[in-house]
């Protein structure tokens, strides 16, 4: 927990000079050259304040989920839910201490949404859980053994058994009340405030740091494509926007950022364009990213940070403080700012 103090406060010297240096990196010509501009006119959105208004109500044993796969819905108990949960959603060669923190957020998110949509989620009317990532992802063990083979089985379903099990029936709470653990891959350094990705202001879902990632296969991407191509992308997006190789420094720019770093608004040609429709566009890992042009090579190159949202806990941080010698209770505490872990009987 030492090194997580230190580490905050030479992130924190960071982000006091990092704002200038990500404006200028966001960039369509050489950066000695020309920065992109701030687009004066553009007022933020009024962000919601929200406080978590499920109350814990009747045990929660089991729960319907909707296969996205076969369409159907599906009845089964909460923890051998969770265990097809934490072995789809956070890699079994973790730290079981960042496994439990998994089962732990799991287990919550599944009760918070069993209590918030009992007749059934918008999306998937029957349930109000799905398998698939709009929800949170889930494989049965023959699923898993299909996808690894039994051997992963044989080396991992009991250390996945282990993290539930020990944890059984535990929940995060806030004030009292069963909160919705947000979580993701790889932060890239920091999580983000929810008020920056969902325009919700969430008490236990404020920035946190999130060292020592730099193992994550998504920590760090590189795109590439010809002016042409991302032009092209744009165009599909945007068909009305005016913009060409001649004068594209000029049609895109940075309008705002988080105080993480990840691009917020960008006007292209005067129009605003979220942070994240970028990243669909692009099929960028996250919206923490840095556009730079070279126009003698005709190439744009993407350079992107973490993978995911941003919001809650990072799977890949919670796995760097396990190693670090934090326990599961530890690793929630930090990612969800003043939150409280006890049975949900």
């Amino acid at each position: 927990m030492k090194k997580i103090g230190i580490y905050a406060l030479v992130v924190l010297a960071i982000t006091i000079i990092l704002p200038t240096v990500i404006v200028k990196a966001f960039n369509f010509v050489p950066r000695e050259e020309q920065e992109i501009g701030v687009v004066e006119e553009y007022v933020e959105p009024k962000i919601q304040e929200k406080k978590t208004t499920v109350k814990l109500g009747k045990k929660v044993d089991k729960l319907k989920v909707y296969n996205s796969h076969t369409k159907k819905t599906e009845e089964m108990y909460l923890e051998d839910y969770v265990k097809g949960v934490v072995a789809a959603e956070m890699p079994a060669e973790f730290q079981i201490e960042a496994l439990k923190a998994q089962a732990v957020a799991a287990r919550t998110y599944a009760v918070y949404r069993s209590l918030k949509y009992p007749e059934g989620h918008p999306d998937h009317p029957k349930a109000p859980i799905c398998n698939g990532v709009h929800c949170q992802a889930y494989l049965s063990l023959e699923e898993l053994e299909d996808i690894h083979g039994s051997s992963w089985a044989e080396k991992y379903w009991g250390k996945i058994e282990e993290a539930v099990d020990s944890t059984k029936d535990l929940g995060i709470f806030y004030d009292g009340e069963i909160i919705e653990p947000l979580y993701h891959s790889t932060s890239g350094g920091w999580t983000e405030d929810a008020r920056e990705v969902f325009a919700l202001s969430l008490p236990y879902l404020k920035s946190v740091p999130s060292p020592n990632e730099e193992e994550a296969p998504r920590f760090k991407s590189i795109t590439t494509m010809t002016i042409d191509d991302f032009i092209g992308k744009i165009k599909s997006a945007y068909p009305k926007v005016n913009i060409s190789e001649e004068n594209i420094h000029e049609k895109i720019k940075l309008i705002d950022k988080t105080m993480t770093g990840r691009v917020k608004k960008v006007s292209i040609d005067g129009i605003v364009v979220e942070g994240r429709d970028l990243r669909d566009i692009f099929e960028l890992n996250s919206t923490s990213f840095v556009i730079t042009l070279d126009k003698e090579l005709n190439l744009i190159e993407i350079e992107t940070h973490g993978y995911g949202h941003g919001v809650g806990m990072s799977q890949w941080g919670a796995n760097s403080m396990a190693k670090n010698g934090s326990n599961y209770e530890e690793i929630l505490k930090h990612y969800y700012t003043g939150v409280e872990i006890r049975g949900m009987n």
